[in-house]
């Protein structure tokens, strides 16, 4: 089998307020993209590896982290877009160009915690139902508003998650999502359609069911400056 991970790290990290692009502050020690990377290097379930990063850093990802660190499964390192979903299309692209595989593997590379046990329990799932995504259960109430701000219903909280990544998929079924998105795409805005995640792509251009699989907690996206201290909480634990 062959298992690809798409991890993607070509965001300007806006929020996280510093000089530094936020996959390259360090973390105990080691760059933030560093800890993706080197889950999917150890995994026994993944085979390849493909780097999506912006234009002006592919040759910095290819020196000083890849090679810099050993991470033999890298494949490539590639551009990214404009937009988050514009970087897995370059992902999927540059998979149909080397042959395809069996399931892609899609992480946020500003997420450090994707770990063994989690992958596995995505490729189980993933074997089963063609879709699945890290996602845990929300601890709070969630509240759907308008427009305005106000508060419009209240669902479920039994039935509410928490989608993380990574978010998994069957070659073909991930690469015919993205093919006719790719279509369509220059009337999403008239639609009012906004593309957040690889499950909603699935979603509106296949209907085909997405599984939420159980991913953790620790699993956080760095975003902003107190994720970092989150983070480095969690490897101090």
């Amino acid at each position: 089998m062959k298992n690809v991970a798409i991890v993607l790290a070509a965001g300007s990290g806006k929020r996280m307020n510093s000089d530094v692009k936020k996959q390259y502050i360090e973390l105990s020690g080691k760059p933030l993209i560093w800890y993706a990377l080197n889950a999917f290097e150890q995994s026994e379930i993944i085979t390849d590896v493909y780097l999506v990063t912006g234009e002006e850093d592919i040759d910095y990802c290819r020196e000083k982290i890849v090679g810099a660190f050993g991470f033999d499964k890298v494949r490539d390192v590639i551009t990214g877009g404009r937009e988050r979903y514009h970087s897995v299309m370059a992902g999927i692209d540059a998979i149909a160009r080397d042959g395809g595989c069996n399931y892609v593997f899609i992480h946020d590379g500003a997420r450090p915690f994707v770990n063994e046990e989690m992958l596995e329990r995505l490729y189980v799932d993933v074997k089963l139902t063609e879709a699945c995504v890290a996602a845990v259960k929300s601890k709070d109430t969630i509240k759907i508003a308008n427009q305005k701000d106000y508060v419009v219903s209240t669902p479920n909280r039994n039935l509410s998650w928490i989608i993380q990544t990574p978010q998994v998929f069957e070659y073909q079924l991930i690469k015919e999502a993205y093919g006719t998105l790719k279509e369509e795409e220059c009337g999403l805005p008239c639609q009012g359609i906004v593309v957040t995640d690889d499950a909603m792509v699935v979603e509106t251009w296949t209907k085909h069911s997405v599984k939420l699989t159980e991913g953790s907690y620790e699993n956080i996206k760095v975003t902003t400056p107190i994720d970092l201290v989150v983070a480095n909480a969690i490897i101090e634990k």
